[in-house]
């Protein structure tokens, strides 16, 4: 056997018989490369407080305290509602392209099973005996605040639950943006077409 071999297996016979020592009781102090992620001066949920006079670790936060990123102070973009608590009539952001595409995207993953690609309340889940949405097209909806429909995704109405939490703000917009330009499509006259399209038509 060369020696380079007999040195391999010593390093790994070390190696192997080292991992077994693991656990074993030791009078040599641990070293700690980090020790304050051992022992970190931090209560626990519930836990007594010696500090505090009633003892709670658990503190009431003061009053006006607004957590980080939420202080949504524009109520016409966070609530689609003025300061009086009406519906703002059009959207507070700008309406874009590249916005219609993210808010026809989001309207075919969240709207589409109920409302159908085009609006009309006919998706897949109402041909499976769910109750039918009312159609985007009829002169009511046609004709609502934009900041009604804005409301209507936060906060859900009758058997349409709440997107407020898994639609972001950006992408509610997004969605009123598309809707409004599904009911278009369905509405449309002769004075919204482009006169350089127009001339095209037969």
């Amino acid at each position: 056997m060369k020696i380079y071999e007999i040195i391999t297996l010593l390093i790994l016979a070390f190696i192997i018989f080292s991992g077994c020592s693991q656990g074993t009781p030791s009078e040599n102090t641990p070293i700690h490369l980090n020790p304050n992620m051992d022992d970190q001066l931090k209560y626990e949920a519930m836990e007594e407080s010696k500090f505090f006079l009633d003892k709670s670790s658990m503190r009431m936060p003061l009053e006006g305290t607004v957590a980080r990123g939420k202080l949504n102070e524009d109520l016409a973009y966070y609530e689609g509602k003025n300061a009086d608590g009406t519906f703002v009539k059009k959207m507070p952001v700008q309406i874009t392209l590249q916005m219609l595409k993210r808010g026809q995207k989001r309207y075919e993953i969240y709207c589409t099973p109920c409302h159908g690609g085009t609006g009309a309340g006919q998706g897949i889940v109402i041909k499976k005996g769910f109750l039918a949405p009312q159609s985007y097209h009829i002169d009511r909806l046609r004709n609502i605040e934009d900041g009604y429909i804005f409301d209507l995704i936060s906060n859900g109405i009758r058997n349409m639950p709440s997107y407020g939490y898994q639609i972001p703000v950006a992408d509610r917009w997004a969605i009123v943006a598309y809707v409004r330009a599904l009911q278009r499509s369905q509405n449309a006259k002769i004075s919204d077409i482009p006169d350089d399209i127009k001339n095209n038509l037969k």
